[in-house]
């Protein structure tokens, strides 16, 4: 207890919790269709292949404006981005409420949702600025564990959609953003870690190195794969072990709110034991489980047990990616945060249409699993191979961060 306290003593608390409950109610807006989808299923008599096409769609659309939102909060302050991107939600969540009438609005509403799914490098990047090196993995877990909003969203918007409809539970969330965005106003405060003088090449350059891309490839699997499964996985317990459309979510919620409870415990971790280590344990753990659910389709006991323990690892591993961000990027860690989380996300969003396509052609699930395990082991490869250089460089061995940091591109 007196590790956490001074811990907390370390940086600005108010803003990390700012940040944190931003993070939170952006996480439940985002995956709202998906937690929503046999109730969104039956309105509209989706295919499989439909219904993957719906749930990718603010996947995708938020990886898209995460990048962009990143830049933004660069030059006007990270606490202005926030403000900026709560007003665009409350503003779609309106749209949702009064104009989704057909498949092609809910197509568009589901890029309105998107807008939700940006909110990750700013909100980890605002909350673990004013901490130091030696923190930033925990602080970034912390914030990062604002996943746990998707858990929120699978587990009650299943029952507010059969009480009152579910186009309501949009305006619901129209009102519930106004909570985290009043916090913002007046707790957080902006942490002097960026550097205001940059050109704009300094600030995109994690676009242009090798480092950033193998990072990006890496989130794919682990918050691509968090938040792609926390959309999909409604659809498959409701139709794949044929439970009620609350159960369905309630089952979700297991997995998505260990996998957000994790994140914590990676980012600790992964300060004490590098974040190389961690992911490599990550990495296997995902392959194994993934291979193994796609074998236990026929009991949902053990389908579910498997997916939490995923779940975990996906978890510990967003915690143990984002505790190397800030070493390799010190002074930029909201936009190379961005870039990274936007291509990650974006692997997220092939994970409801690769399920929805192998269950329509295929005429199983497994073989969505199968290939998001063979995309893990991959992705081990690529990280082990670079590892060397990167300890030789901007980190301590496993991944620690250094006392003196070095140059990043040395």
């Amino acid at each position: 207890m007196r590790a956490f306290q001074n811990f907390l003593r370390s940086g600005h608390s108010p803003t990390l919790f700012a940040a944190f409950l931003y993070f939170a109610f952006s996480c439940a807006v985002w995956v709202l269709n998906g937690a929503m989808a046999p109730f969104i299923k039956e309105a509209y008599q989706l295919s499989a292949a439909q219904m993957g096409l719906m749930l990718s769609i603010p996947i995708v659309a938020g990886a898209l404006m995460r990048f962009p939102l990143g830049l933004l909060a660069q030059y006007i302050g990270r606490k202005a981005a926030t403000l900026v991107e709560m007003g665009m939600i409350a503003a779609a969540m309106v749209f949702g409420l009064f104009f989704v009438h057909t498949f092609n609005d809910l197509l568009a509403m589901g890029v309105l949702l998107g807008i939700a799914g940006a909110s990750f490098g700013v909100a980890l990047s605002l909350g673990s600025g004013s901490f130091p090196a030696q923190h930033k993995g925990l602080a970034m877990g912390i914030v990062g564990a604002g996943n746990v909003g998707t858990a929120v969203s699978v587990l009650l918007a299943p029952p507010l959609a059969q009480w009152l409809g579910w186009q309501a539970v949009y305006g619901i969330a129209a009102v519930g953003i106004l909570i985290p965005a009043a916090v913002m106003i007046f707790i957080a405060k902006e942490p002097g870690d960026v550097n205001k003088q940059g050109t704009l090449r300094e600030h995109v350059a994690c676009l242009f190195e090798h480092d950033g891309w193998v990072f990006s490839i890496i989130y794919c699997v682990s918050f691509g794969g968090f938040i792609g499964l926390t959309s999909f996985l409604p659809s498959y317990y409701f139709d794949q072990f044929g439970v009620s459309k609350v159960q369905a979510g309630q089952l979700t919620m297991l997995a998505a709110f260990m996998g957000a409870a994790m994140r914590v415990v990676g980012g600790w971790i992964s300060d004490r034991w590098g974040g190389l280590n961690t992911l490599t344990v990550v990495l296997l753990v995902v392959t194994t489980s993934l291979v193994l659910v796609g074998f236990t389709g026929h009991s949902i006991v053990l389908t579910t047990a498997l997916l939490i323990l995923c779940f975990a690892a996906l978890g510990a591993g967003n915690g143990a990616l984002f505790q190397l961000v800030p070493l390799r990027w010190p002074t930029t860690t909201a936009v190379a945060g961005s870039m990274i989380g936007e291509i990650g996300a974006l692997g997220g969003g092939l994970v409801p249409s690769t399920m929805g396509l192998s269950r329509q052609y295929l005429g199983s699930y497994a073989w969505g699993f199968f290939l998001f395990a063979v995309l893990a082991l991959l992705v081990l490869a690529v990280m082990r191979a670079m590892q060397s250089r990167w300890t030789r460089t901007w980190a301590e061995r496993g991944g620690r961060a250094r006392v003196q940091p070095a140059m990043a591109g040395a």
